[in-house]
């Protein structure tokens, strides 16, 4: 036996040498597109020359049973060793037979060495047997996983605890196992030159406006870039206005979320990595509405969403109203009100806006503070630091105490959206208004005002209208705005998708 290995390893030598030598001016990029050959340790030098130095990537070589060299290569960690020892290798020693992947659930076979090269590096074991030109791609994946948690940035009272992980497989099941519709598809797609990013476009044949599929498919096929490390690369570069601070594409970790936005006839896009999908197109008001009013009545849910409209209109505007009435309209505050708050500003040597400004600012940088300190420190830090700060700016005589408790209902009411895209664009929105408040009153935020709502009715998210169903104006959509109305009510999807199965309860399915 001994003498065996011998004569192979210096078989081996010799292989790897004349390979090098033969591919040696060759690019990376032309010996991938290369075919497999009859021997099983040319193809071996092949990957190998590919790889380059790896010293992760392990070679396993054996007999079978008839006497044939055989060869496993695949990459220390990212497989289930198990797997291939007492399953692949066992089997193919001790039966006489053709390989048919005996152990793995997933077997495929091809003879291109880009192909083999791209499932190496995905965490397949590749095996080939000496006299075929082909190589069989088995499903030996193994590495560690973060498990299905609840959502971190997405908490309900009332609804599912699950949400997505890093597992592209485990998020489309996910999504299966809530909507079992035959008619689910789920189109795969691999993105970056590098990074080799798999994603899935998953979408309900029947109810998706198919031109709304095409081009969302066509968007991302035109990605071009070298990694796609998060869902955040192909939500940037596949939405409409790129230069808009509205989020134009809806991210999120609930899996009923993306299956309850299939049913309106959108699509979801899950990135293999991320525990964060992807819901296209997106309109202004899906972003203040969250799953947990669909799980409640109607009378609940319907006061919780007017209770966030008003929260993120106070965090917009609130710090700008109090700027542009005292310093421009003073005669439109009750006189009590005005007394105190000139008897607080008599120490403060700062006009309003820089007041407000000073404030503001010290408190997004508490809140970013907060976001990167440790888990358990994080929150702590956060309030006392604001309570701490604010006294001390107030004691010093920097600043009001009616500034302190505006900044602190603005903060308060930035906290108050279900989406955190959207929160942080109403954050950076505040400084301008703000800016225009102390130029020119409540003339600069109604001009702000006026600006906004043009942009906004002028974005369009893969061919909807962005502000739908208020412009244009759609009455049947007027139900799940600002209130939402009972289940039984609700009884045909959303027109603004250009859904093909509109009726969403038929009268006897009605209860």
């Amino acid at each position: 036996m001994s003498q065996f290995w011998k004569a192979w390893q210096k078989r081996k030598d010799t292989l790897q040498a004349n390979t090098l030598q033969k591919h040696a001016d060759k690019s990376m990029e032309s010996v991938s597109d290369l075919q497999l050959t009859t021997d099983v340790e040319e193809n071996v030098s092949l990957i190998q020359f590919q790889l380059g130095k790896c010293d992760d990537l392990v070679v396993r070589r054996f007999q079978n049973k008839e006497g044939n060299d055989c060869a496993i290569v695949f990459l220390d960690g990212m497989v289930d060793r198990n797997v291939i020892s007492q399953f692949i290798i066992t089997y193919m020693t001790t039966t006489d037979m053709t390989y048919e992947g005996p152990a793995t659930n997933e077997l495929e076979a091809t003879d291109r060495l880009r192909q083999v090269i791209r499932n190496i590096l995905s965490g397949t074991a590749v095996l080939m047997i000496d006299g075929e030109s082909q190589a069989y791609l088995n499903n030996t994946r193994g590495w560690d996983r973060r498990g299905v948690e609840e959502p971190q940035t997405e908490s309900v009272v009332r609804g599912p605890r699950d949400g997505f992980c890093e597992t592209l497989c485990v998020n489309s099941a996910l999504i299966r196992f809530r909507l079992k519709d035959p008619n689910l598809r789920v189109r795969h797609m691999v993105v970056g030159q590098r990074t080799q990013t798999d994603i899935y476009v998953m979408y309900i044949e029947g109810l998706a406006h198919p031109p709304m599929i095409e081009e969302i498919m066509s968007r991302i096929d035109k990605v071009n870039v070298d990694a796609v490390l998060e869902s955040g690369y192909i939500e940037q570069l596949i939405q409409d206005r790129r230069w808009s601070p509205f989020p134009q594409i809806q991210n999120t970790e609930r899996p009923d979320k993306v299956v309850a936005n299939l049913l309106e006839g959108k699509a979801g896009i899950l990135v293999d990595g991320t525990p964060f999908g992807l819901v296209a197109p997106a309109v202004f008001s899906q972003f203040y509405q969250s799953p947990e009013d669909y799980y409640e009545r109607f009378y609940i849910a319907t006061l919780i969403r007017l209770i966030r409209i008003i929260s993120i209109s106070i965090a917009l505007l609130l710090p700008s109203l109090y700027i542009a009435f005292s310093s421009f309209h003073p005669e439109m505050i009750p006189s009590r009100l005005v007394i105190a708050m000139a008897a607080g500003r008599s120490t403060v040597p700062f006009p309003s806006l820089v007041e407000a400004l000073f404030m503001e600012l010290a408190i997004e940088i508490l809140r970013e503070a907060s976001v990167r300190l440790p888990g358990p420190i994080g929150p702590t830090i956060g309030i006392v630091g604001a309570l701490v700060v604010g006294e001390a700016a107030v004691t010093a005589g920097l600043v009001s105490p009616v500034m302190v408790i505006i900044v602190a209902v603005t903060t308060i009411g930035s906290f108050a959206s279900p989406s955190y895209s959207a929160a942080i664009a109403i954050r950076m929105l505040r400084f301008p208004v703000m800016a225009l408040a102390g130029m020119f009153g409540l003339y600069g935020i109604m001009l702000f005002l006026i600006v906004i709502m043009v942009h906004l009715s002028s974005i369009k998210s893969f061919g909807v209208p962005y502000m739908s169903p208020l412009s244009p104006l759609n009455l049947l959509g007027m139900r799940d705005l600002f209130i939402r109305a009972p289940h039984h009510l609700m009884k045909t999807r959303p027109g603004m998708f250009h859904v093909h199965d509109k009726v969403r309860m038929r009268e006897e399915d009605k209860p």
